[in-house]
């Protein structure tokens, strides 16, 4: 049993390798955008949409494959949608990840050709316990698995022929939003054939949770099918989405058995050649959502990555910037995607738009940022502040609502998210990137120290008198202090160099007591400290 325990955890620590190696065919991190559902269905959409989504300063576009529109015949392929997508994302000199459309979509198979879906004697479909057929085609059924495997089979080895250097498609989705509704678990006859053969019952118990394990090694095992035929075909970084279980939903209320964090373990076994695993990020609480998606291996592992992060669907919002930012400074994401992109609004854009700009001057600067220690800072009305303690330099970060002056901060309405990358460039050293967030740095002895004080909007006490009561309670001050030595708005070149802007000083650091970057505002700043 220990030897094979220990072959076991051999064969995941080369599948992560293998996967790493996968990863890095990437040009560069994804400042990505997906493409609303019915976006690119026709040559006239990709041609309007496409060149917009270069100009929101995205440096990669995810795009639907259609199954229906590509096989509308049995054995007849037809891929003028996805030439035409290549060859304008060339022209736009955008890369392109594909979203293969095709047994499942949201759970269902609303995307299957008409051919498929009218013949169910040929191609069932998954059952309620109670019999009741759905729109979801059975995962059970090799007829199923053999139309869609031949489909994708044909678009991967067209995509190799038209872009055999990954010049323009550099990533593939399997499927999109794999799983189950309305029951945790297909009851078709296949299914039940399969969940008693594997003796389900004896191994995890009868209830909605075992029956979601179940459902998730079965849909793994299927993708794990399409997996090794783009292997073989034409080689490049897999994923497949997944739809969050969030808000106390249930197995079946959710789409259940999809990739989700607390079934990693069965889709790995099931799907080995998947490199990612990647959540679509809609409900509040983001950085949980990212945290559970962001899998370190532990140090003994070798510190491999169990899954990186990579987030291809999030909602389009005026805080998509700062959430971006967050992931890949916590995180070291490889990718940020807002959902629906071409239909947001100029006010939900730009703060893309913003963000990417940002994050491509940090990737000239510093092309791989793995080497250098970063953060991701990500608040909101309620979550308020982080404190980090950077090897001796204690960093009070928090919203720039905070600070006592600006009236937006106090006038009933909701606060917009701050948030921001932070680079240690070295010692007293630092980069700043983002909009809404303030900073401040102490000695450990000089943070223990501190008296918390009210402050006006003026930034001075809020009233007199107590300064002499505080002066009686507190004791000697002890040890050193931090101060800002310069900070400086900056720009960074293409060929990586550092531009200086402006020096912040005076009012704008609060006479040397902080960094700040103000809400509405999309700024990178150099921060220099020094101690006394």
């Amino acid at each position: 049993m220990k030897r094979l325990i220990i072959s076991l955890m051999a064969l995941i620590a080369m599948q992560c390798a293998f996967a790493a190696d996968r990863l890095s065919m990437l040009p560069y991190p994804i400042l990505g955008g997906e493409l609303s559902n019915s976006a690119a269905t026709s040559v006239a959409d990709i041609d309007e949409v496409m060149p917009r989504m270069r100009t929101l300063g995205l440096n990669t576009v995810l795009v639907p494959a259609y199954w229906e529109l590509m096989e509308p015949v049995e054995g007849e392929f037809d891929f003028t949608l996805i030439d035409r997508t290549i060859d304008v994302a060339r022209r736009e000199q955008l890369h392109v990840v594909l979203l293969w459309f095709g047994a499942w979509k949201n759970s269902m198979s609303c995307y299957a050709p008409a051919w498929f879906k009218q013949d169910t004697k040929r191609f069932p479909r998954a059952m309620t316990a109670e019999g009741k057929q759905m729109e979801i085609a059975s995962c059970f059924s090799d007829n199923v698995l053999q139309a869609d495997l031949k489909a994708f089979s044909a678009l991967m080895r067209h995509i190799r022929e038209k872009d055999p250097l990954r010049e323009v498609v550099i990533m593939m989705q399997i499927e999109n939003e794999i799983g189950m509704l309305e029951s945790a678990r297909d009851h078709s006859p296949l299914a039940e054939k399969a969940y008693k053969k594997e003796r389900w019952e004896e191994r995890y118990g009868t209830d909605e949770y075992a029956d979601e394990k179940f459902m998730a090694l079965s849909y793994a095992r299927y993708v794990e099918h399409l997996a090794k035929a783009a292997r073989e075909l034409h080689d490049m970084p897999l994923y497949v989405n997944a739809a969050m279980n969030s808000r106390g939903r249930r197995p079946g209320e959710y789409p259940s058995a999809g990739p989700l964090a607390h079934l990693i373990d069965f889709w790995h076994e099931g799907a080995p050649s998947i490199d990612l695993l990647a959540p679509d990020i809609y409900d509040s609480g983001f950085k949980s959502w990212c945290a559970q998606y962001a899998m370190p291996l532990r140090p003994q592992d070798g510190g491999k990555v169990k899954n990186r992060l990579f987030i291809p669907e999030s909602r389009c919002c005026e805080n998509s910037g700062v959430r971006a930012l967050y992931a890949f400074g916590e995180h070291q994401a490889l990718g940020f995607s807002p959902f629906a992109i071409d239909q947001a609004s100029a006010k939900e854009t730009e703060s893309v738009t913003q963000a990417y700009n940002l994050l491509r001057q940090i990737f000239n600067y510093q092309l791989s940022i793995v080497n250098l220690k970063t953060w991701g800072l990500l608040f909101d009305q309620e979550d308020r502040e982080r404190v980090i303690d950077d090897n001796g330099v204690v960093m009070t970060c928090r919203h720039y609502f905070t600070l006592p002056w600006d009236p937006r901060a106090t006038d009933g309405t909701t606060w917009p998210e701050g948030g921001a990358m932070l680079i240690r460039l070295g010692q007293f050293d630092y980069l700043l990137a983002g909009s809404g967030v303030v900073i401040d740095f102490k000695t450990p002895t000089e943070k223990q120290q501190e008296q918390q004080k009210t402050l006006g909007e003026d930034g001075f006490a809020e009233a007199g008198g107590n300064n002499s009561k505080l002066k009686t309670q507190s004791s000697k001050f002890k040890g050193k202090r931090l101060g800002l030595l310069s900070v400086d708005e900056v720009s960074i070149a293409d060929d990586g160099t550092m531009q200086y802007l402006r020096r912040h000083n005076g009012d704008q650091t609060h006479q040397g007591r902080h960094a700040r970057i103000g809400v509405g505002e999309w700024k990178l700043l150099h921060i220099k400290l020094y101690e006394y």
